[in-house]
C-alpha cells in the first residue's frame, strides 16, 4: 500500500502544476505592486524546498542547479537578483519528476531521523523523513495560493 503522504504530495504537487501549465514566461516574471516575489520564483521556490527537506538535510545528492540556490532560498527576492530566470518550462520539469524520486528513496525510510534536523521560522521542529515531508505539504500550499493570487492579479 502506498503511504498517505505521498499521496498527499502527487495530490498538491498536481494543483500546483495544473496552474502553472497556464502561464506564460512572461507572466511568470511580473511581480505585481505590493507583493516581493514572481511566480517563477514561488515556483522555483516549491521545487527547491522540498529538494532540500527531502534530500539535503539528509545528506544525500539532490537534484539543485548551481543558481537555484542564489534565486529561491528562504528570504531572497527577484527584484533584488540580477541573473537569468530559468524558464517556466525548466520550473516545471524540475516539479513534474520530484515527488517519483522522493518516494523512489524513501518509501521504507519515512521514519528515519535525518542528519540536520530543522526548526521552522514559526518553531515546528522536524526531525525525520516524515515530518519534513509533511511540513512540505503546508509550505507548497501556502505558495500555491501565492501563485494563485498573482496569477489573477496579471491577468485581470
Amino acid at each position: 500500500m502506498r503511504d498517505f503522504i505521498f499521496e498527499h504530495l502527487d495530490f498538491v504537487r498536481n494543483q500546483t502544476l495544473n496552474v502553472l501549465h497556464q502561464v506564460s514566461d512572461a507572466d511568470a516574471e511580473i511581480i505585481p505592486e505590493g507583493i516581493n516575489n514572481h511566480i517563477k520564483w514561488n515556483a522555483g521556490h516549491i521545487y527547491y524546498t522540498l529538494e532540500s527537506f527531502a534530500f539535503v538535510v539528509n545528506g544525500e545528492s539532490a537534484e539543485l542547479p548551481e543558481a537555484y540556490q542564489k534565486l529561491f532560498r528562504s528570504g531572497t527576492k527577484p527584484k533584488e537578483i540580477e541573473a537569468a530566470w530559468p524558464s517556466m518550462e525548466e520550473i516545471i520539469q524540475h516539479l513534474e519528476g520530484q515527488v517519483r524520486r522522493i518516494e523512489e528513496r524513501y518509501t521504507h525510510r519515512l521514519q528515519e531521523t535525518v542528519k540536520s534536523p530543522y526548526t521552522t521560522s514559526k518553531g515546528l521542529k522536524l526531525t525525520t523523513v516524515e515530518e519534513f515531508l509533511s511540513f512540505c505539504l503546508y509550505h507548497e500550499g501556502m505558495h500555491f495560493d501565492k501563485i494563485k493570487t498573482i496569477l489573477n492579479r496579471v491577468t485581470y
